[in-house]
């Protein structure tokens, strides 16, 4: 696995808890009633989730890319 491919996936990682803090804090908020502030984590852990998802995906890419590499190279 390429240097690359692992960023992405520590990246992917760190995002998924980034936004599993803010839907702690968005549940949070909610029960005391704080809903403004409850709306603002629910919204940052939406970015934290798109963020995690980008990154996996680059690192599928990169994984097959360097899957196409490794192939070639044998052939």
């Amino acid at each position: 696995m390429s240097k690359q491919t692992a960023e992405h996936h520590t990246k992917a990682a760190e995002h998924h808890d980034q936004a599993a803090k803010h839907h702690r804090e968005a549940a949070k908020h909610h029960e005391a009633g704080n809903t403004e502030t409850a709306a603002h984590h629910a919204h940052l852990a939406h970015g934290h989730h798109q963020y995690a998802t980008h990154h996996a995906g680059e690192a599928a890419k990169a994984h097959i890319a360097d899957h196409d590499k490794s192939k070639t190279a044998k052939a």
